[in-house]
């Protein structure tokens, strides 16, 4: 007897999806994005899909639908990827070589260090530290590189 159900689930598309009209999807999309890319809305852990919502005069179960129709994901794990993509770029950024990656977590809108490990892993398959013990590593050694080759451009005009 088989121990596992492993029947493929089928995909059902929600009949309000097919109520929901083309451009009117695009215009709340670019309003959407435009919350997370320019106001980086994402960085507030306050920040809801209700509030977001109220703030473009719709519902929530619209920018849910947008989300899942543009985007392939939900409300939450949008936000994340967001904050997961600022954070990894504060990683490897020497300007923020001085913060700890909780500080960072805080700064891209984990509410905790433990959330930020777990959201981080599950998009990287790395934790924060070895990312960025990774990149700084790396960083380091195209410094050295580059130090070498001026080091060598110098000798060669002396000559």
């Amino acid at each position: 007897m088989a121990k596992y159900n492993l029947t493929e689930k089928k995909q059902k598309t929600p009949l309000y999806r097919s109520l929901l009209k083309l451009e009117t999807v695009d215009e709340v999309y670019q309003k959407i994005m435009a919350k997370f890319i320019v106001e980086k809305k994402y960085r507030d852990c306050n920040y809801s899909a209700k509030k977001m919502a109220e703030e473009l005069n719709t519902n929530v179960r619209y920018i849910s639908a947008i989300i899942n129709m543009r985007y392939q994901d939900n409300y939450s794990q949008m936000v994340n990827e967001f904050r997961i993509k600022e954070a990894m770029y504060m990683l490897k950024d020497r300007r923020y070589l001085n913060m700890n990656i909780e500080d960072i977590a805080l700064a891209v809108g984990f509410q905790n260090r433990q959330c930020f490990y777990v959201a981080f892993y599950k998009r990287v398959g790395i934790t924060p530290r070895e990312y960025r013990i990774t990149n700084i590593e790396m960083l380091q050694e195209k410094l050295e590189s580059k130090k070498k080759r001026r080091t060598a451009s110098k000798k060669n005009q002396d000559k």
